[in-house]
């Protein structure tokens, strides 16, 4: 049996069971993208409620995980060369589970550049934007009565999307026929988007009929609709 006591974060929330990979966690865009990847990839893992309402994020715990106090983390104690392996970074998770298990990216080398130039766009581009987009619209900043800030993201959103849909012209999935870690990156910040954030107007969403159809086949996979509960909100 794995012996995870060299990580403080094992003390505050104990493993059940410690030979399976540890997920630190909630169901944020970024915390369902592991989530989601390992019901994908039936990694055995076990799942941990990172609460922000109770500020768990910044606990000494787990910040000896993540220094940056941002879910989602792991621990994977089946790492290379059998070692424990600790990662943060949704992007870099998902690049390690796809080569863990030699799924949800394409063996050729080009195919797999190409997908990590996706999942990229996704970290770089969409994520950071569509949650501005996020607190300018539904959270404290739409408080603000100069709406230039909130028109700058939605701007730059819209065309983000539009880059998105041209992508997905004539192709089943971002990489074609093939069902890869970079749609698990991206489609769920879309659904966020629209559904949580509620700025499917702003952004003129009803434009986007290639993104409308691939989430609609994203969120209809059983392993999406479970991944996007995981860990359950306490």
């Amino acid at each position: 049996m794995a012996d995870l006591s060299a990580f403080p974060i094992s003390g505050k929330w104990p493993a059940q069971h410690p030979d399976r990979l540890q997920l630190y966690s909630l169901p944020t865009p970024n915390g369902v993208k592991v989530s989601i990847a390992l019901e994908e990839t039936g990694v055995p893992y076990e799942a941990h409620l990172v609460s922000f309402e109770r500020n768990d994020q910044m606990s000494p715990e787990f910040l000896s995980l993540n220094p940056n106090n941002k879910i989602p983390a792991i621990i994977d104690p089946n790492g290379p060369d059998g070692k424990p392996l600790a990662l943060f970074e949704s992007g870099a998770i998902l690049l390690y589970l796809a080569d863990k298990t030699g799924q949800l990216i394409p063996k050729d080398a080009a195919g797999r550049y190409e997908t990590i130039q996706w999942l990229m766009f996704q970290m770089g581009g969409i994520g950071p934007m569509f949650g501005q987009v996020g607190f300018f619209h539904k959270f404290a900043g739409k408080e603000y009565e100069d709406k230039r800030p909130r028109d700058r993201y939605i701007n730059e959103s819209k065309r983000l999307l539009g880059v998105l849909d041209q992508r997905l012209e004539g192709r089943q999935w971002i990489m074609g026929d093939q069902y890869t870690i970079a749609d698990i990156a991206i489609l769920p910040w879309v659904r966020n988007l629209v559904n949580f954030y509620g700025a499917g107007e702003l952004v003129e969403y009803h434009q986007f009929q290639n993104v409308q159809r691939v989430l609609a086949a994203f969120v209809a996979r059983p392993a999406v609709a479970k991944g996007l509960e995981i860990p359950p909100r306490a």
